[in-house]
C-alpha cells in the first residue's frame, strides 16, 4: 500500500508542478488536491483555496494531530534555464517550480494521511490541511481555517528539512523605518541630512545584539534590506526610508523586539511594523513526536526560515523531504528518492505514537 500511495503521490506532484499556483492564485491546484480525496473516497472541506480532511474514525474525545503543507509557490526567478511549469526527471531529480518547496512535502503528507485514513482505534485523530498563501503570509491561508479545526494538540508542518526535525523556527518582523531630517537646497549647509542620519541607524541595526540567545535558534538577526531617499539631485530629502528584516528567536515575542528597537533608536526615527503575528515557534525536545523521530535516526535543529508554523498556537514540528537551500532557486528540483523516503519516514514517525 505504501508503494502504491507513493507512486500516486509522485504523479500528483507532477500535476501540481505543471499547474501554476502563485499565492492567492491556487484555484487549479486546489482542484487537483480535491481530485486526490475524491479518488480515495475521502470526504473533504474547502474554504477559498484551503482543503482539509479528517480521518474516517474521528473521535471528539481524542486530541488531533494537524498535518499541514502548502500548495502555493513563489513566482519563478529570471535565472531558470528550464520551463518552471514542466515536470521532468533527469538524474533521478524531479524538476519544476514548487517541487521542493513544498510540493514534495505536501504530497508525502497527503499519502501519509491516506495511509492512516481508515485505521481504527488510533491514539490521536488526524486532520490534513493543504493550505494556500503560505509564501505571501496572506490572510486566506492556514490562519483563516484554524477556527474550523477540532482539538488540535500539535502539528507537523511539511517544509523541506531533509526529513530532519526542525524543533524551533524563527519568527519574522518586517519594519518600515523612516529616518527624519531637514529638507534643504543641496548648495547650502545642512547638519540634519536625513541620509547621513540614516547611516548611524543602519550601523545600529548591523551591530546591535539582543541579550537573549536561544539554544536552538541562536541570536535575533536584523538585516537592512531596502533603502530609499530623495527625488532630485539638488534637494536634501526630509526623510530616508529603510526596510528591516528581523528574524526573532524563541526567547522573544515580536512585540518585545519591537519595543526594544523603538526605545533604543533616537527620536528622529519612526518605526512601523508591517505585522506582529508571524511569531517564532517550537516544540519540546521530549515531545512524543520528536522522540519518535529521534528513535528513527533523525536529528534536531533550529530553522531560520519562516513557514505556516508562525500562525499556529500549538506546538509544531517542521519536517519534510527536500532541502531548504533549493527553495526559491532557479531550476528547482527534488530527488525522487527524497519523496519516497518522506512518505516512509512520515508513516514510521506517526506510527509510533498513533498505535
Amino acid at each position: 500500500m505504501i508503494e502504491k500511495l507513493t507512486t500516486q503521490a509522485i504523479e500528483l506532484l507532477n500535476q501540481l508542478i505543471e499547474t501554476p499556483s502563485f499565492s492567492s492564485e491556487e484555484e487549479e491546484t486546489a482542484q487537483l488536491i480535491e481530485g486526490w480525496f475524491i479518488q480515495h473516497d475521502i470526504p473533504f472541506e474547502r474554504e477559498n483555496n484551503n482543503i482539509w480532511a479528517y480521518n474516517e474514525h474521528f473521535d471528539d474525545s481524542k486530541p488531533t494531530i494537524l498535518l499541514n503543507s502548502h500548495h502555493d509557490t513563489v513566482k519563478p526567478n529570471g535565472n531558470y534555464t528550464n520551463n518552471p511549469f514542466s515536470a521532468f526527471v533527469k538524474d533521478k531529480k524531479l524538476y519544476g517550480l514548487g517541487s521542493n518547496d513544498a510540493g514534495g512535502c505536501l504530497v508525502s503528507l497527503i499519502a501519509t494521511f491516506t495511509y492512516f485514513y481508515k485505521n481504527r482505534d488510533l491514539q490521536y485523530n488526524l486532520v490534513i490541511v493543504a493550505s494556500a498563501e503560505e509564501e505571501s503570509s496572506g490572510p486566506l491561508g492556514l490562519k483563516s481555517v484554524l477556527k474550523h479545526l477540532k482539538n488540535v494538540e500539535f502539528a507537523i508542518v511539511g517544509e523541506p528539512t531533509l526529513m530532519q526535525l526542525a524543533i524551533a523556527e524563527k519568527g519574522l518582523l518586517v519594519l518600515d523605518v523612516s529616518v527624519k531630517g531637514t529638507a534643504s537646497h543641496a548648495a547650502h549647509p545642512n547638519d540634519d541630512n536625513a541620509i547621513y542620519n540614516a547611516l548611524n541607524v543602519i550601523r545600529w541595526f548591523e551591530t546591535y545584539a539582543f541579550n537573549k540567545i536561544s539554544d536552538t535558534l541562536g541570536k535575533v538577526k536584523m538585516t537592512v534590506t531596502q533603502i530609499n531617499a530623495g527625488k532630485q539631485h539638488n534637494v536634501v530629502p526630509a526623510s530616508c526610508d529603510l526596510v528591516v528584516d528581523v528574524r526573532v528567536n524563541d526567547k522573544y515575542k515580536n512585540e518585545e523586539v519591537l519595543q526594544i528597537i523603538t526605545q533604543e533608536l533616537p527620536n528622529n526615527v519612526v518605526v512601523k511594523p508591517r505585522s506582529l503575528h508571524l511569531g517564532s515557534s517550537s516544540i519540546p525536545i521530549d515531545h512524543p513526536i520528536v522522540k519518535s523521530g529521534i528513535a528513527l535516526g533523525r536529528t534536531t535543529y533550529g530553522s531560520p526560515t519562516l513557514s505556516d508554523q508562525s500562525v499556529l498556537s500549538c506546538p509544531s514540528l517542521k519536517m519534510g523531504p527536500g532541502d531548504s537551500t533549493r527553495s526559491h532557486s532557479a531550476d528547482e528540483f527534488i530527488y525522487l528518492e527524497e519523496v519516497i523516503e518522506g512518505v516512509e519516514l512520515y508513516i514510521k514517525t506517526l506510527d509510533k505514537i498513533l498505535k
